[in-house]
């Protein structure tokens, strides 16, 4: 693994680069060992701008894209619904969403100016300032850099709701009861996704959610300039310096691809006073032009579906043809220096299982 580090002074993201081989893959049977699986997994809370899932493949790849892809032929769904934490904790919605589902529910704000909360793999994390951590009387952790000047501390809790501790009257559930209902008991706004069968009655009906479908955007026949793909040539054979220029240089490529920037577009004559960017191997010959298509998916996802997403694709796409498949997750979704908050995979043309990984850290 490569890692491009930064000379500030500050912690500020950092992108790390790895290259290897994927063993066969059986759809019947998900991978879930080594990289990009665990890199998938480190994912919490998936989205745009927040996840974001955008799929790049040749134009000629995109029907097999369609009939494959699981995602493409069943829209993702997710919630958003106004809760207390309280009302997370009562009986019905405890046992069957949390205790016997498997749920991921990330509330509004920030994290490191608002109170947060998230609940992941039945796992409860409140992300306090200083005053509510206080008066909850709950037992947390300081949270965030330290040695900030004018920042104010804060601290996280953590509780793991399906734990056998975890059930109604036993010391300490009804202290995090007693803190939902007395300190922390503003109505927030949800993002809900529920991984797991819905129960029959569905108790969180009774607080109204508004449904959301997350039909994927098709960005078809993208006249683009490609640059060089090949990793023996940009990678094997050269120092580390040229190799992390070929890395950054692909990886930037790939970023303006997603953002449908006219910079990569066939023809593209802006001034270069305004940019001066140009296609990696652009005007050398050596790659020709030719036609993309982006698939994206904007919504509130797990690393579950994330996972499905890049094992379908890569089965899809024959092996002959390149694909990239990018995460990105909320900002701030976890807090905690060095999250993963964005992973882009890539499969070379003609490779025989190689791929190239790229994650970009944050560090709040």
């Amino acid at each position: 693994m490569l890692s491009f580090p930064s000379t500030s002074v500050y912690q500020s993201s950092k992108c790390f680069f790895s290259y290897g081989r994927l063993p066969h893959i059986d759809p019947k049977q998900p991978p879930s060992k080594g990289r990009p699986w665990t890199t998938l997994q480190s994912l919490d809370f998936v989205h745009k701008a927040s996840l974001w899932v955008d799929l790049i493949v040749p134009h000629e790849c995109l029907p097999a894209v369609q009939d494959k892809v699981g995602a493409v032929k069943q829209a993702p769904e997710f919630k958003r619904v106004i809760m207390t934490l309280a009302q997370l904790l009562e009986p019905e919605f405890f046992k069957e969403y949390i205790k016997i589902g498997d749920i991921l529910m990330l509330s509004e704000g920030r994290i490191g100016e608002d109170n947060v909360f998230t609940l992941r793999d039945g796992k409860l994390r409140l992300f306090l300032d200083r005053e509510t951590y206080e008066r909850a009387g709950l037992v947390g952790q300081p949270h965030g850099a330290k040695g900030k000047r004018s920042l104010k501390p804060r601290w996280v809790v953590e509780f793991d709701l399906k734990a056998d501790s975890m059930w109604h009257g036993k010391k300490g559930f009804e202290r995090l009861v007693y803190a939902s209902k007395n300190v922390l008991n503003a109505p927030v706004t949800w993002l809900f996704c529920n991984l797991a069968k819905t129960p029959d009655p569905d108790p969180l009906e009774a607080h109204f959610p508004t449904k959301y479908t997350s039909k994927p955007g098709v960005q078809q026949s993208v006249d683009v300039a490609l640059p060089p793909f090949d990793p023996h040539d940009g990678i094997l054979n050269q120092s580390r310096e040229d190799t992390e220029i070929f890395c950054t240089e692909l990886y930037e490529w790939l970023s303006l691809v997603r953002l449908q920037s006219p910079r990569v577009e066939t023809g593209d004559s802006i001034d270069p006073y305004l940019s001066c960017y140009r296609v990696p191997g652009e005007g050398e010959g050596a790659h020709p032009h030719a036609k993309v298509c982006v698939v994206s998916w904007t919504g509130f996802f797990s690393s579950k579906l994330a996972r499905e997403i890049l094992i379908d694709a890569m089965v899809a796409v024959p092996s002959k043809s390149w694909l990239s498949v990018s995460f990105s997750t909320f900002p701030s979704s976890k807090g905690l220096s060095g999250d993963c908050a964005e992973c882009t995979f890539f499969r070379p043309p003609k490779s025989d299982g190689e791929y190239m990984l790229w994650e970009v850290k944050s560090h709040e």
